[in-house]
């Protein structure tokens, strides 16, 4: 969130050394804060100690020591700004200039999605090289590159042009996708589920769909999925903090609100001739909330679904949640057969996932002994600290 504000300060070319300063900054309240209190406004407290760093910084590169002096008096408040000086709607302007700037088509795409995804989410070098599926190594040379590209083309930090924006908006979809993806399923630490990084995802969407240019049916669609995919947060844990499946939940203790506004957004989005991989998740999202219950649920339609997103996005990830579907609707065999082809893939070596839904269907299929194997193999992979609870609750009951 600092780092948009900064940019539009300090402007693109100047992305590391923002980067370097909002470091800075956090180091200075962890050092000062305990001793003089925490500020009435402690992300505008926070803007400001970057700033001047920044422009410190500056005064001493040569080429921008006279822009410093400049910087310093447009910037400098006449009053304390109310709140965090951070809320809406200038700073949502920032995060979307910031986005659609890191989107820019000159920049590969795996590149500009690496770089939105770690300069305006926040997310780590490692939580980006895991929803690629992708070495850190080389996720940290796309940025790099892409950092190099926006430098070297002097692309501004700004929305585009109206007529511009469709062509950018396929990317910055694809960057809040996985914003959100990271907050509803944490591949590492005490907690399952980040609510921040997703209440933001939800909310630039919700930005895009009042936006003319932006307001199309992949928005919409988009916005459908998380929101229907939020709904479930209130039952994806129980009281001790532990992960709770699908079939475990508690029906009625989902979002119906969120679940509404998931329709009317997937009613939005079925306007036009489009058919996004946002429209069939949403389509899936869609089955599970309308069922009353698990064993409900149209798992032939959703099977259906993903026969379609199969086609239309041919992933390892994709191919694994069918193998699921197929497992609900024709029994663990069938996904079992689905599954085989996977286990080569190189792309999910290091997926945990992949070795605990071979072994939950394994048990299903009467060889817990296999299956234990394999829940060991998926608690040796990265996983979230309930992850790792509910596998070694799973290994406890088919070893013992």
């Amino acid at each position: 969130m600092m780092t948009a504000v900064l940019t539009r300060i300090f402007g693109p070319s100047n992305l590391d050394l923002i980067q370097d300063v909002v470091q800075d900054a956090l180091v200075k309240a962890l050092e000062q804060w305990p001793y003089t209190g925490v500020p009435r406004s402690p992300g505008a407290w926070l803007v400001q100690a970057a700033k001047h760093r920044a422009i410190d910084l500056l005064r001493r590169r040569t080429l921008l020591a006279d822009k410093a002096e400049q910087l310093l008096r447009e910037w400098e408040p006449s009053e304390p700004p109310p709140d965090d000086g951070l809320g809406p709607p200038a700073f949502a302007d920032d995060l979307l200039s910031m986005l659609f700037m890191c989107c820019h088509p000159a920049i590969p795409r795996e590149g500009r999605v690496a770089l939105a995804l770690r300069t305006v989410a926040g997310l780590s070098v490692g939580e980006i090289a895991r929803a690629f599926l992708a070495e850190e190594a080389t996720v940290a040379q796309r940025i790099v590159r892409a950092k190099r590209q926006i430098r070297d083309q002097g692309i501004a930090f700004a929305l585009p042009a109206p007529g511009d924006l469709p062509a950018r908006l396929g990317s910055v979809l694809e960057v809040l996708y996985l914003w959100f993806n990271e907050g509803y399923l944490a591949r590492a630490g005490a907690d399952l589920v980040r609510r921040d990084l997703c209440e933001e995802a939800i909310r630039l969407v919700t930005l895009l769909t009042r936006h003319p240019p932006t307001d199309q049916p992949a928005t919409h669609a988009l916005l459908a999925l998380l929101l229907f995919q939020a709904a479930r947060f209130p039952a994806r844990i129980d009281s001790e903090g532990d992960l709770l499946l699908l079939r475990e939940q508690d029906r009625a203790r989902w979002d119906r609100r969120l679940i509404h506004r998931g329709f009317r957004h997937l009613g939005r989005s079925a306007e036009g001739e489009e058919a996004s991989r946002y429209h069939l998740e949403a389509g899936i999202a869609a089955c599970h909330a309308a069922a009353a219950s698990y064993a409900d649920t149209d798992w032939a339609q959703i099977v259906d679904l993903y026969d379609q997103l199969h086609r239309q996005h041919p992933t390892p990830v994709v191919a694994l949640n069918r193998a699921v579907a197929l497992s609900r609707l024709h029994g663990p065999e069938a996904g079992l057969r689905a599954l085989e082809p996977l286990r080569e893939s190189p792309a999910l070596a290091r997926y945990a996932l992949l070795p605990a839904v071979l072994a939950e269907l394994w048990a299903e299929a009467g060889a817990p002994e296999r299956a234990a194997a394999l829940y060991r193999q998926a608690l040796r992979g990265p996983c979230s600290e309930p992850e790792r609870r509910y596998l070694q609750r799973r290994l406890a009951r088919v070893a013992g």
